[in-house]
């Protein structure tokens, strides 16, 4: 079965350890030691407070579900161990060089980079754009301004712009534009808009090309235990994990 170290233990790390019927999760890794524990006594895995003993923990893949800040702190140390990456917080890969510099890694140690669907559709026909260049690669999501920490009253947009402009400001909301950056082979336009009738976070996604053009729309429910998390985007890793090693691949 395939071995996972899990980076990270908040609400998708949860969600990952609940489902673990297909793989094991000998290895678990947290900066707060008793979220740690907490998912390690689910999965039967060993919780380390050291990270270089994490690392040299018998896994397969290494699962980043923590954060921006902590796959910048850590996957260029996991590619360098030979293991392969799952990296959740995308965001992180907006720094050109250091994208660069973990994929320059992974070419030299034989590993793998993986970056799951997370809370969209349609990731997998975007790379069309890598072959004939789109003409439009547009994300436009809405949010209640509450879960910004703005006090807005009434609908409106707060950002329009480059996917690596919008983490300076929204840090927590660009996981999804950058995954499609990164498939269609170009950075992705952004529009942040705030709606205080929103109880749900909506993805609208706008393509355009020589292949025609494609319209796609994902009102994201949220995770049970955390409603800040989507359960699609947790649901996306288990369906990554799930299919890993099958040799039957399905889309493109």
């Amino acid at each position: 079965m395939l071995r996972i170290g899990l980076l990270g233990c908040g609400n998708i790390g949860h969600i990952i350890a609940r489902h673990a019927d297909e793989f094991t999760i000998p290895a678990v890794y947290d900066t707060i030691p008793e979220r740690a524990g907490e998912i390690a006594d689910i999965c039967k895995g060993e919780a380390f407070r050291d990270f270089e003993a994490f690392l040299d923990a018998e896994t397969d893949i290494v699962v980043e579900a923590a954060s921006v800040g902590a796959a910048r702190a850590h996957a260029q140390e996991v590619l360098l161990h030979k293991k392969n990456l799952v990296i959740m917080s995308v965001g992180a890969l907006t720094d050109p060089l250091f994208k660069d510099e973990l994929i320059s890694t992974a070419r030299k140690t034989g590993t793998k980079i993986y970056i799951p669907s997370g809370a969209i559709f349609g990731l997998d026909n975007l790379k069309i754009g890598q072959i004939s260049p789109l003409t439009k690669l547009l994300l436009k999501t809405t949010k209640n301004p509450q879960s910004l920490g703005l006090s807005i009253t009434k609908r409106q947009q707060i950002f329009s712009g480059k996917a690596n402009e919008c983490i300076k400001s929204y840090p927590k909301n660009v996981n999804v534009s950058v995954a499609m950056g990164l498939a269609a082979g170009r950075d992705a336009d952004v529009e942040l808009w705030v709606d205080p009738e929103a109880d749900k976070n909506t993805h609208e996604l706008f393509i355009e090309g020589s292949f025609g053009e494609s319209y796609i729309r994902v009102t994201n429910v949220p995770s049970p235990e955390n409603p800040a998390t989507s359960y699609l985007a947790a649901l996306s890793i288990l369906s990554l994990l799930k299919n890993i090693d099958s040799p039957l691949v399905i889309g493109t």
